[in-house]
């Protein structure tokens, strides 16, 4: 890191310590989102919800500094030095934590640290575990008869408590307890609490595997041993009776088609949030994992040439999302506006891609009714002969099918490659994890690529089976490469689009 401190003074930056809340992305609060939006330098913690990191621009510096149990973890020291050091290029850095920075984030080391090198420091408050968790188990912390007040604390240090206190309490919240949770029971009931004081014990609050126990100081420990402990929040008192009066205020399970199920998703980023959200809000747990790295092509050299002679062309044929904005932008680029397509027709492949297409401020003129690209020669409202067609694309990995087909209609087609899509280094850590742990209950795929990608990820690793785990296609042309790369695809959408796999994925869980 000696780099940092020889580079030439510049003007100061600004540090955000930010609380990211209490593990979902849909509890970030607005100027959170905010913050996140402008980062320059990102150092986070372990995180429960990894979509947080789709919220930094693209040129974002990400710096995983989160403290794991058991497993080599960066110093505090280490984490001060890294925030004065890109302050001090005058850069802006967030330093995003989970739940509240204030509530157990150790946020002292850091704030002196960065008022000892004057670097301007804002504190953006987040939901904290100690407050969402009991609210979203339907468990009040304060009520009028049963609970005045309420004490917080981290179930870390047990010798440094004063448990005669504690006991005194109408109602003790405990964070990081999972492990000391026997020994909390039992000196609360050694210090006077009774031992049929009840209990909760609410793991991954507001996420969709959200879970919660009930029970007495005297048979909590024993009735979730076994039982994945973290992250957990525990809640001590009897307000926990009032749980039957409330009830869970997240979705319960009887109504959540995906309930637990583990999906991974191989959309690229930038695609895969709004599918993982449509996953989460049916009770999944989405796992993201590109397999596709979306990105310029090596030459803009055919697409420049195509756009200076757009005034021959007759259609623009936009196949994808990524074709739409990659083809807009260098349009822009180039100094022209959208102007310069005011004389030619537009068609397009996919509910997605007309959307991206209107966000533009454009209007497709044809869009294949099943939504997919071999149907559109056949579905053209015109003819197509003696016409000049514009297809920007992918530059390597695409199908020929609907060039050739449009060329032997007698159309003239400038095929351009207009981006890139590669097969990213590895899988992402999370998902490589789960995989292994066989915690994965589905695989989806929106093309082809992304299935010849994830498979060669998979091998690359060399350690992971896909037994057991249920394959779900876009469509037919993908169902074909699932078939290619594994002999199965068990769960292909009829309607060939996201929607559709969403749909396609809910009827298979209650199949």
């Amino acid at each position: 890191m000696g780099s940092l401190e020889s580079r030439p003074q510049v003007s100061l930056g600004k540090v955000y310590l930010v609380g990211a809340g209490v593990g979902d992305a849909k509890y970030l609060t607005q100027r959170g989102r905010q913050v996140l939006a402008q980062a320059e330098v990102l150092i986070y913690d372990a995180l429960a919800d990894y979509r947080l990191l789709e919220l930094v621009p693209d040129a974002c510096l990400c710096l995983d500094m989160g403290k794991r149990g058991g497993q080599p973890s960066p110093t505090q020291g280490e984490i001060d030095r890294l925030l004065v050091a890109y302050c001090g290029q005058g850069r802006r850095v967030v330093r995003l934590k989970a739940g509240d920075p204030f509530i157990f984030g150790r946020s002292t080391s850091e704030l002196r640290a960065l008022r000892g090198a004057n670097c301007p420091v804002e504190v953006v408050p987040g939901i904290s575990s100690a407050l969402a968790a009991p609210l979203l188990a339907g468990i009040p912390l304060t009520d009028n008869e049963c609970s005045r007040g309420f004490g917080v604390f981290t179930g870390h240090d047990l010798a440094a408590l004063d448990w005669l206190a504690l006991a005194r309490l109408p109602t003790v919240v405990f964070l990081m307890a999972g492990r000391n949770l026997g020994a909390i029971c039992q000196e609360l009931i050694n210090h006077g609490k009774l031992p049929n004081t009840l209990v909760a014990m609410i793991r991954a609050c507001g996420r969709p595997e959200q879970r919660v126990w009930t029970a007495t100081l005297e048979t909590i420990d024993r009735q979730t041993q076994g039982e994945k402990r973290s992250p957990t929040v525990i809640v001590i008192g009897e307000v926990v009776s009032l749980r039957d009066c409330f009830g869970e205020t997240v979705m319960v399970a009887s109504k959540m088609g995906l309930q637990g199920k583990t999906i991974l998703v191989t959309r690229s980023t930038g695609q895969s949030s709004d599918f993982c959200d449509r996953l989460q809000g049916h009770g999944a747990i989405p796992l993201s994992t590109p397999a596709l790295e979306i990105v310029p092509p090596s030459s803009w050299h055919a697409v420049d040439g195509a756009i200076a002679q757009l005034k021959q062309v007759d259609w623009l044929i936009l196949t994808s999302s990524n074709g739409v904005e990659f083809f807009l932008d260098r349009l822009l680029a180039l100094g022209q506006d959208l102007r310069s397509l005011a004389h030619l027709k537009i068609a397009v492949v996919g509910k997605k891609t007309a959307h991206v297409l209107k966000q533009r401020g454009l209007t497709p003129d044809f869009i294949p009714p099943d939504f997919i690209a071999d149907s559109l020669v056949e579905r053209f409202p015109e003819s197509v002969e003696g016409k000049t067609l514009l297809f920007p694309r992918v530059e390597t990995g695409g199908r020929d099918v609907l060039v050739r087909q449009f060329r032997e209609a007698g159309a003239k087609v400038l095929e351009v490659p207009a981006y890139e899509s590669r097969c990213p280094e590895q899988l992402d850590p999370q998902a490589l994890a789960a995989l292994r742990q066989g915690r994965v209950d589905v695989v989806t795929f929106a093309s082809s690529k992304t299935v010849r990608n994830f498979a060669q990820l998979v091998e690359r690793v060399g350690d992971i089976s896909l037994e057991g785990v249920a394959i779900a296609s876009i469509g037919p042309q993908t169902s074909r490469s699932c078939q290619q790369a594994w002999g199965r695809c068990d769960i292909e959408a009829k309607e060939f689009t996201i929607e559709g796999l969403e749909q396609a994925l809910l009827h298979w869980a209650i199949a």
